[in-house]
């Protein structure tokens, strides 16, 4: 490390990068010359068509005689909307990931012995392999949960027996197994860091197989172990919000390119989560935290609206927050007048909010969400709707659960890796090309100089 950090001053190093700018920028007027679809988008913000799929289906425009129409935003699961599979599950008043995870899965919805079947299979494959805890996390810890849990998904590789068998029967079984033990990576991670980054205790607790998964985390990362049944099944309405959102979004792209080159699936798996990490993905709802924060600071009075509104400008003209321009938990690029996850995730986490000392926290976000899009109206001439995405509530909903900030996103991958698993499946039985898009090559060609000649 120390090795590292003389490097990185070098003047050496410096050269070298100077010559990567100079030889790497290219000019933006070339992407609109040779026609590039930038981030696979088209001119009206849409996304490129790069695949079909049966999994899911993200709805939040119509396309009516080449205009783009807005309307209310629907997220389907195998045909069936969100909407209807949270409403089911709620009026039983039962948890819903593991029918969702087995939706996703097998493309239709599970009846009481199918599930019961199913949800003991993935607490029986919960556990972790023996001394996968001491020696893959323990003796490397990190301070990122989410590059843990991606060396950790790898490392599986080595403990299982056929890790190159890519029947129906040995995928299906890699991915059960991966779903059903994610969780405990991603606490073991956690309590790991916590002892070596923190200077704190490390608990870890004996994994409870008649616990559900939301269940089984909270028990597993609370010290005393305890939750009430509203927390549990806030956090499976989560899981369940979170556990797919169709073939385009960076990670399940990420998962069906690496998967359509023939690899194994715990490398498809693990390239997954390293994209779901990045701040413009599932990282997100951290920022809209840390965006929160600096309004809580620059606001004094929450319920003012004109000074929220005030500070909303500041944020997109640069002058306050992180200087990036940008209000986190605002937009999506194909939600227009709602994002489904966001609407369901709000109603039900102001319930256990109401009376809490977070309750002025989601009205102020709920006075964002409100406001920003005639701030971004008045200041950028933007007309387009714009509506709040399940990030801009997601992380306060942790918060109401005393989740870590660390553990935000890597509960989003607990969540995702069900959609992942599903599209990997997809990719194999279906894709049988290799996805290789094109890039433009625009370097000028040059005559080769002898190393004793050049400058």
């Amino acid at each position: 490390m120390q090795k590292m950090e003389e490097l990185k001053s070098s003047s050496a190093l410096k050269h070298m990068c100077e010559d990567f700018v100079s030889n790497s920028a290219i000019d933006n007027s070339l992407y609109a010359k040779f026609g590039v679809k930038r981030g696979l988008r088209n001119s009206d913000g849409s996304g490129v068509v790069a695949g079909i799929t049966n999994v899911c289906c993200v709805h939040g425009y119509v396309m009516s005689e080449g205009d783009k129409q807005p309307i209310e935003g629907e997220l389907i699961y195998r045909g069936y909307s969100i909407k209807d599979l949270v409403s089911g599950v709620l009026n039983d008043k039962r948890y819903g990931y593991e029918e969702v995870a087995y939706l996703l899965l097998f493309g239709v919805l599970p009846n009481e012995e199918e599930l019961t079947a199913f949800s003991r299979m993935l607490a029986e494959y919960r556990e972790l392999p023996m001394y996968f805890s001491e020696d893959v996390i323990m003796r490397n810890p990190s301070p990122n949960i989410m590059n843990k849990m991606s060396q950790a998904v790898l490392a599986l590789y080595s403990y299982d027996s056929s890790p190159e068998d890519k029947s129906v029967e040995s995928e299906m079984l890699k991915a059960i197994s991966v779903i059903s033990r994610l969780p405990a990576i991603m606490v073991t991670s956690y309590q790991t860091m916590r002892r070596f980054y923190h200077n704190d205790s490390m608990v870890m607790h004996q994994i409870n197989k008649d616990e559900s998964l939301a269940e089984s985390i909270l028990s597993t990362l609370r010290d005393d172990r305890s939750y009430t049944a509203e927390e549990a099944k806030l956090l499976d309405l989560c899981l369940m919000l979170h556990a797919e959102h169709g073939g385009g979004n960076n990670s399940t792209f990420t998962c069906r390119t690496v998967s359509s080159s023939g690899t194994d699936a715990y490398s498809a798996y693990a390239a997954a989560i390293g994209s779901l990490k990045g701040p413009r993905h599932g990282g997100a709802n951290i920022k809209v935290m840390e965006m929160l924060d600096y309004i809580k600071t620059g606001v004094k009075d929450w319920d003012n609206e004109h000074e929220v509104k005030e500070f909303l400008r500041k944020l997109l003209r640069k002058q306050e927050g992180d200087r990036s321009g940008l209000i986190y938990g605002m937009g999506h690029a194909v939600y227009t007048l709602s994002d489904p996850r966001a609407v369901i995730l709000k109603e039900n986490a102001m319930k256990l909010a109401k009376g809490s000392e977070l309750e002025a926290e989601f009205r102020l976000l709920d006075t964002i969400e409100r406001l920003t899009p005639s701030v971004f109206a008045e200041e950028r001439g933007d007309i387009k709707d714009i509506c709040a995405n399940v990030d801009m509530y997601s992380g306060l909903v942790y918060k109401l659960l005393k989740i870590p900030t660390e553990m935000y996103t890597a509960l989003f991958a607990c969540a995702r890796m069900a959609g992942w698993c599903a599209h990997r499946m997809e990719e194999m039985a279906n894709g049988k090309r290799i996805i290789r898009p094109a890039y433009k090559a625009i370097s000028a060609s040059k005559n080769y100089v002898p190393l004793d000649k050049r400058g």
